[in-house]
Order: C-alpha cells, then structure tokens, then sequence
C-alpha cells in the first residue's frame, strides 16, 4: 500500500474516540455497508452462522477497537445499524457457526473475514499463511480449525461515501454491429507510458490521461475492455515464487475496484476513469469473474464467502462436501444456482452499471456461470433467466466466454438472444487457414460470413459472433506468427502452463531473427490477420498491444508476470510500427463500409433481380465449385459482398471483394464480373500496405490482380463522383 493511499484512508478514519459502542437493529436490506446521514447499516447472508460480529478498525487498520454484535436476524440475513458511524470506517466480520468440513460447513470466528459486498478494501490482498482457517502443514490439514486471530494482517473494508459529481456523463450507446472492441490490462496499458505522470502509471488515472485516451481515438475503436478490475487476491504460491496475480481472475470482492489500480487509494479514480473514457466517445466493458473466487479449494484460504456460508456459495461435491465441484480450473466454482449467490451477481452487475456507469461485460467462463442445480449448461438457467427479465442489464452489452472444462463445457453458440459470444471457432480456422492447414477453406469461408450455422439457430444476428485471432490468453499477434511452441518457462511451471496447441506459425525461424525474408513474411501475416478480422462479419475484438507488434516473448500464458514481459514497450520502435498505423486504417475502412458491418446473414442465393449477397469465387473469378470447396489443397478464394443488399439512405452502398491467397506462390487472380461493378479499385493489398482513399482513385481499372504469397487484398467498388 503507497503512502498517499495511507494518508487518504488516515484523513478519512474515525478516530477511536469517535467509534460507537452501540448496535441497532437496523435493516436487512440493501446488503453491505449502506452510508446514510446518521450512521451505517449493515446486513451480511449467512443460513448457518449462529452469531455475526462487526468489527471496527483503527485508522491504521491493524488494531480492532470494538466489536459490535449484529443485533437482528431476517430472513437469513444478519444486520444492525451504528449510529454516527462514518464513511472511512475500516471493518471486517466474524462469523461464529459450526466449522465441520465434512458436512461443507467452515465457520471460523478467529478469521476476520471480508463483507461480500465492500465497496472499497483498504489495501491490496496478498496470500499469506493469515488467510487460513485451519492450521497449515498440520497433519489434519483443513480439518483441524485454527485458532489464532488474523485480524492485525488481515485486509479490512473501507465504509464508502458513493457521492460523485458524475456532470453530463452519457453512455456512448455505440450500436454492436459498430463496436470494435479493445482488450487491454489497466496497468500494463500505461505502466511504462512515459508522458503519462510517474503516480498515475499502470492506474484508473493511466488509463483516463490524454496520451492513453489519444492512442485509443487514433486507433478508432469504440469499447475498451478491461481484464478484471474487481479486487483480487495474489495466490501465496505465485508470491513464494516471486510473481504475481497480473491478470486478476482471482476475485475477492465483487463490487470493490482493485486497490492497485486506484491512484492515491482514491476508489473514485474507477469513476474518473469512466467519465473520461465517454466524454472520447469510448465504451467501458468489465471482463467479470462470477464463475469461482481466489478461495480455491478446500486447502485455499478463507476471506469470505467460504467461511460465512460455503454450503450457500459453492458448489460442492454431493458424495463428500469437505470437496468442491470444480468446472473451472481453480479449484472451486460458484453455485449460481442458489438464491443467494445469484443475489450477490445480480446486485454485483447492477451495482457496476448503475453505480460506475460501465457499458457491459465480458463474463469470464460463462458455462459455469449458466449451470443449473444439477450442474447442467441450460439456457433457461437460473442466471441467464435473471438477466433475460432485468431491466438494467439488457440495456448494456453481454458478452460470454462460451467454455468451461466441466461436462459440455464448449457453449459456443449456446447462449440466448440478447447475448453475444467470444468466437472460438473464428480463432482456430483463421489461424489454421493463413498458416496453410489442408481443408480450411470451407471453415474459414464460414467465419469470415458470420458464423450462421454457430449463432442462426438461436434466431441471433451477425454480432452474437465476437470475432477474434488473439486475446490475453495465448500469444499475441506478434507471437502468433513468431513462434511454434510456447515457451513459458519463466512461470516456474516448466512450461506445462498454457496451450499447447497454439494453431501458430513462425514464419520460418522460431522467435527472434535477422532472416529479411522471415520477419517481411511475418510482417504480412500479422496484416493478413489484422485485415481478415476487420473485414468479416461480426463484432471484432482487438488484443491490445497487437496494433504494435508486442511481444510476450513467445509466452502464452503470462498470467503471473506483472513485469515487461506484459506491459505495453511505448519506445519509439513500437510507437513508429507501421502496424499502429495500418491497424488505424483498417479499422477506419471497416467504418466506412457498411456492407463489412450489415447485421444480417448473407444467403448466398439469388434475390429476384438476380443478385447475390455474398458471393465466393476461385482465383480464375469464376463461382466456386463442389470439388473446389473440398479440394484440401485449395488456399485461394475470393469473397463478394454485394453493397446493393446493404442501402444507406436509400441508395446501395459500396461492394468489397476480398481476395485470400494463403499459399506459398504468388497467385494471379482473375476479378469477377459481378454484382454490377464496372471498376474495382484496389484499398488493401497486404504484400504492399494500406492504400489511401486518394490512392485509390488514381488506381486503374483492372480485370486481374497478382497477389505475393500470403497476401490479402480488399478491392471496393469504384464509382464516378
């Protein structure tokens, strides 16, 4: 903890003197630590504690100065009120209850424990042995309770004044089919920005300052999605190791910011953050955890949930509830299929919309999330049933991973209207068509239209599909073209963490090189990625950093390296990529051409007049045929958006054709005479760069085009005026 963070708490903490030394009854209802003019309510779920305690904090949150019984017991909900008691209270609860691991049951007073609904902690949580309830190393393991206080080291919640100027802020409201969405890391963003101010690097504040915010307009996307900005725990093991929880998915606090990420210690900095972001124009989008917590399995660690009702809050093992069912890889999972539980979701989500004015969520293994009470992935589940009837939610955008690792854990066009979904299967068949894999045309030709037969039979759009080639979870781009094999050695993990089977290609050398010919081939192939994501139908999503070629040095997994090996490198070599500035303008065509952007499913059939929506050809310009579409050596083929099924205004907009020459041998492409083009005029060719709109005019009309070896090309249609 920094000392400003310090100074703002001490400014802010009662003084001893100060705190009541009484509890009344008060309201079970809202939960969590509610601020009003004369004091603080609170009200904490448990259906097995016998007794709930509050305790009050000095201002350095070390020492408790009183302990307060909560007084009443409604509904399973355990509240009172203290008045006078004021916003800067540190706080934590104890909850006195059986502690019989067998039956699920793991109440342990001697553990302060965090309210499930903080607002704000008063410092980051790093594992240590204090946030176990049993004694570790003893031969008993978790079934022996331990006695010893943990209050002194323990992190504390802070009582928060929700008072914020919040001006004219407005939602961007930036329609789906619109949207270009920016996965980024809040610290790694900013961390080594240098015109960023030294406090506010790797911060709320990093991320809202005008070098950050410019990058971001340049780039024109439209939503930044954030890696998890709710607080997390660092897990004791990484810390032994001298690495760290970097990405975040190890929630320990579903409505408090991450203490690390708030300049000065200020929680308002999150806000800040967001009202800057909309006033550029800019969505923010939380990737959430609501899957599992950072209290793993039975041998983790005890911060809240599981030592105020772990039978209520977990999924456990029905055989022997001392273990815990576990679908998603870390140990526990949430049972959102208890009133509970999927209380706290819902309050969580609306809290964020409402409260922080965020734009939408990415859910963070969403199978897990969307289980009923027998575990089963239905799409009438108890959650998904909450958000389809929640007035709030279906104003802001839902975005699911579709996997988990338990029993028909792949979901991918398994979700509701209203939903959309990271795309998977656009991942691996773009990756498998550009580094030359037999047979995937026809896959690929299937993604770059949309993906209907994934999202069409739940009566969903184009922009169910969130197409993307990489994310923080596997290589970057710069990686995806550099390197064969993962190499994560500096894990600690012998490099048996993370994917194995990457679908990448380096191009010829693995990793670092001074072969001309690799790194030019490897610079096309990042463009080939890059121009196939913003010209196919659908939503894109862009990894951040990829707009720079930057590099986790063939890491694919760096999920514990809070260091450079994830930070954004803004010296001047990546900030002069001419990357940046083709992604830029790939972006920008996508804008400008609305039949890239139509939200409906092209059919591929003849409409009355005798047109086509989307048409493929071969490189001779005529129709694909049969024996073409399953030749598995085919690695060419041509795609005509028809602009004429997509009017603006009443009038046609412009047709693009997309050449793919994925082989290893130039290729001389025939242009099809179709959808009424007299002229194509040629924007992108991917061996040479981007063309400008004023380079394209001076373009000559052609009725072939040759295309280098692993080359695209985005041809528009040219017209008078």
């Amino acid at each position: 903890m920094t000392a400003s963070a310090v100074a703002v708490l001490a400014s802010s903490t009662p003084q001893e003197s100060q705190l009541p030394d009484r509890c009344e009854p008060g309201r079970p209802w809202p939960l969590g630590a509610t601020l009003t003019d004369s004091g603080v309510n609170f009200a904490v779920y448990s259906s097995i504690a016998t007794r709930v305690e509050l305790c009050l904090f000095d201002r350095t949150g070390t020492r408790e100065v009183r302990r307060l019984v909560l007084p009443s017991r409604t509904d399973d909900v355990w509240h009172g009120f203290v008045p006078g008691l004021p916003a800067g209270t540190r706080y934590g609860v104890r909850v006195h209850g059986p502690y019989q691991p067998q039956q699920g049951l793991r109440c342990n007073p001697n553990k302060l424990l965090l309210d499930p609904y903080a607002r704000q902690l008063d410092r980051p949580l790093r594992g240590g042995s204090w946030q176990y309830a049993y004694t570790l190393g003893g031969p008993a393991r978790d079934l022996a309770m331990d006695a010893s206080d943990n209050a002194a080291g323990a992190a504390k919640c802070v009582v928060l004044d929700p008072a914020f100027d919040w001006g004219e802020d407005r939602r961007p409201q930036v329609p789906m089919a619109d949207t270009v969405f920016y996965e980024v890391h809040v610290r790694g963003f900013t961390k080594l920005m240098e015109d960023v101010p030294h406090a506010q690097r790797g911060t709320f504040a990093g991320l809202a300052s005008e070098p950050a915010i410019a990058h971001l307009k340049k780039l024109g996307v439209t939503s930044v999605e954030l890696l998890p900005v709710h607080a997390f725990n660092d897990e004791r093991r990484l810390i032994d190791l001298g690495l760290a929880n970097y990405w975040g998915y190890n929630t320990v606090a579903f409505f408090a910011p991450e203490p690390r990420y708030c300049a000065g210690g200020d929680p308002n900095d999150f806000k800040r953050m967001v009202k800057a972001l909309h006033a550029a124009g800019l969505e923010v989008i939380l990737d959430v955890v609501y899957n599992h917590s950072c209290e793993g399995n039975h041998l983790g660690p005890t911060l809240f949930l599981k030592g105020i009702d772990n039978p209520a809050y977990y999924r456990l093992v029905p055989e022997d509830r001392r273990y815990y069912s576990d679908v998603t890889g870390t140990g526990n999972t949430l049972d959102i299929s208890h009133p509970a539980t999927l209380r706290l979701m819902m309050d969580s989500l609306r809290y964020w919309v409402e409260e922080m004015h965020v734009d939408g969520f990415r859910f963070d293994l969403a199978p897990a999330i969307a289980r009923d009470g027998r575990y089963e992935f239905d799409h009438r589940s108890p959650f998904l049933a909450a958000v389809a009837q929640d007035p709030v939610l279906r104003q802001v955008k839902l975005v699911a991973e579709p996997w988990d690792i338990g029993d028909n854990g792949y979901q991918v066009g398994g979700f509701p209207a209203g939903w959309s979904e990271w795309n998977g299967r656009y991942r691996d068949s773009v990756r498998d068509f550009w580094r030359g894999t037999d047979g995937a045309v026809q896959e690929f030709a299937a993604r770059l239209a949309g993906s209907a037969d994934i999202f069409g039979p739940s009566r969903r759009s184009p922009v169910a599909s969130v197409n993307l080639v990489t994310v923080h979870d596997g290589f970057t781009l710069n990686d995806l073209v550099s390197y064969n094999e993962k190499h994560n050695e500096a894990n600690a993990e012998d490099n048996r963490d993370g994917e194995s089977h990457n679908r990448s290609w380096n191009c010829g050398a693995e990793g670092e090189t001074d072969d001309d010919e690799v790194l030019a081939l490897r610079e096309r192939q990042k463009r080939n990625f890059l121009a196939t994501l913003f010209c196919s139908r659908g939503v894109p999503l862009l990894l951040g950093g990829d707009e720079m070629s930057r590099t986790q040095g063939g890491n694919n997994n760096a999920y514990c390296q809070d260091n450079p090996v994830s930070w954004f490198d803004w010296g001047r070599e990546r900030r002069e990529d001419p990357l940046l500035d083709f992604t830029s303008q790939m972006i920008a065509l996508r804008q400008e051409l609305p039949v890239l952007r139509d939200n409906r499913w092209p059919t591929g059939q003849a409409d009355e007049d005798d047109r086509i929506d989307l048409s493929w050809y071969s490189v001779w310009g005529l129709p694909m045929t049969e024996e073409e579409w399953t030749n598995p050596s085919v690695r060419c083929i041509a795609a005509l958006f028809d602009g004429r099924f997509t009017p603006v205004n009443g009038q046609p907009s412009l047709s693009v054709l997309l050449l793919f020459n994925a082989s290893d041998e130039a290729v001389m492409f025939t242009l099809p005479d179709a959808a009424g083009v007299q002229e194509w005029r040629v924007r992108v060719d991917t061996g040479e760069g981007l063309f400008t709109h004023e380079e394209a005019e001076r373009v000559q009309p052609q009725a072939h085009l040759e295309l280098e070896a692993h080359a695209m090309a985005v041809l528009v249609e040219g017209r008078d005026g």
